[in-house]
């Protein structure tokens, strides 16, 4: 999929990424807006993990979804 997903498609699926990722916020969801990067940021920082645990998590989510 597409690093950055269109909007719509987003909110198709953020539902999916609050449980997966309980600990982000609906704000901190509405933030990202599809934006990969963005999101790995905020699973890093809210989870402790590497950047790169990060991507392979939100590209695995992404691929799931698409």
């Amino acid at each position: 999929m597409n690093q950055d997903i269109a909007l719509g498609k987003w909110k198709q699926i953020v539902g999916k990424a609050k449980v997966l990722w309980g600990d982000l916020t609906d704000n901190d969801l509405e933030k990202v807006e599809g934006n990969a990067e963005r999101l790995a940021g905020l699973i890093q920082e809210k989870y402790g993990k590497t950047l790169e645990e990060a991507k392979k998590e939100v590209k695995h989510f992404f691929d799931q979804n698409s």
